[in-house]
């Protein structure tokens, strides 16, 4: 037979709230040292109790593991968010292209002016540049 579901809302007792922090942090941490364990991954956990009192697990090093977060979330927020330098080159590689089906030197204010004259998205020019 399972268990009951419980709602899940701050605890009033303040006994309560304080034996179930205790016992579902060390689940947590128990379960963050099994992944680390069985699937060779480099993981970090970080708790911070109501009273400020730090908890903490990592696999490796914690300042080994925030490192790579950092860097891991840099990389991707720069895909997410291409510089300006490549929305100028993609604007120059697709310049040509609209000399060729308008026949025209006309200058145009922006890549997606000229995306939206070819009438392709944005995110395929810029795919096809990189």
């Amino acid at each position: 037979m399972g268990r009951g579901k419980i709602v899940i809302r701050r605890i009033d007792n303040s006994t309560s709230r304080q034996v179930t922090f205790s016992k579902r942090r060390s689940g947590l941490l128990k379960k963050a040292k099994e992944l680390a364990i069985l699937c060779d991954a480099e993981v970090g956990a970080v708790i911070f109790s109501s009273t400020g009192k730090l908890h903490e697990f990592a696999s490796t090093s914690m300042k080994s593991v925030i490192d790579r977060y950092n860097k891991t979330k840099e990389e991707h927020h720069s895909l997410e968010n291409p510089t300006s330098e490549i929305k100028l080159r993609r604007c120059h590689v697709e310049l040509p292209r609209h000399r060729l089906f308008y026949g025209s030197d006309t200058k145009l204010t922006s890549c997606d002016t000229m995306a939206a004259l070819l009438a392709i998205p944005p995110l395929i020019i810029l795919h096809h540049k990189l």
